[in-house]
């Protein structure tokens, strides 16, 4: 065997393998995108000097390496390319690596905060890891749904404002803003002029507001296990259910403590 067969080896079993290594390594990625995320919005409060460049620079490099190797491994290129996920990471590469500090490509960041779409694949890993986890799916998925709007929509009023709007000077006034626009509260010291404003005002209102409200549904429901049924395929049921409501197939539903 080749050293590149041994290396390409070594990447689809860190990327796809249920190995305790590659766990560590995909949880490595979460921690280091939530870091990325950190670093963006902590960056939006100190003036862009060399540092900050290094650190775009070396960030765009992880990135980069990172998609590479999902590209590489992927059995359908095409459909991964055309991935949102992948199309975010592309942008946030070049937003990462070309020098945009102050110039026309600087819009480009708003789609940094996109790598937190990855949560989704990891909570889908988390599931398989921890009871805990599974059992509460839901509210963890409404939960990172509405997290990742609100992170996004942030990142959208940043970068769309803050060289023209006096009230936006950090990314802890566009999340206020993004926040009161959700919630519906509307205190009115920090508006978005012009049409541009006003239309990710009213997308922020009309899509977090159904976010919301639908971790407030998840939230205030009976709980309910997951487990399909063999004759109908229903897969919510309740905890102490012995027959499907949908066909009345028994069911056998694990329960912790039993025997």
């Amino acid at each position: 065997m080749t050293a590149d067969q041994t290396y390409f080896q070594t990447i689809r079993e860190l990327y796809e393998q249920n190995t305790p290594r590659a766990h560590t390594f995909r949880y490595a990625l979460l921690v280091f995108d939530v870091l990325t995320i950190l670093f963006v919005i902590a960056t939006s409060f100190t003036p862009r000097g060399m540092a900050v460049e290094v650190l775009d620079g070396v960030i765009g490099t992880i990135i980069l390496a990172d998609f590479v190797a999902r590209i590489a491994l992927s059995r359908k290129r095409l459909k991964s390319l055309l991935h949102i996920g992948t199309l975010a990471d592309i942008v946030a590469i070049v937003s990462f690596l070309a020098p945009v500090a102050g110039e026309g490509l600087g819009f480009l960041r708003i789609f940094r905060t996109l790598r937190l779409l990855y949560t989704y694949q990891v909570l889908a890993r988390l599931k398989a890891d921890f009871k805990i986890v599974s059992r509460h799916a839901d509210v963890l998925a409404a939960v990172i749904n509405l997290g990742v709007f609100i992170f996004v929509m942030t990142g959208l009023v940043y970068e769309t404002q803050y060289r023209s709007n006096p009230d936006i000077g950090n990314y802890a006034d566009a999340l206020y803003f993004t926040v009161t626009a959700l919630t519906t509260t509307g205190f009115g010291d920090i508006t978005l002029p012009g049409t541009t404003g006003r239309l990710i005002s009213v997308a922020i209102m009309i899509v977090g507001v159904t976010l919301f409200l639908r971790l407030a549904q998840v939230l205030l429901r009976p709980e309910k296990v997951t487990y399909e049924c063999p004759t109908c395929g229903l897969t919510r049921h309740d905890p102490d259910a012995v027959h499907c409501k949908h066909c009345g197939e028994t069911l056998h539903i694990k329960t912790e403590g039993a025997t």
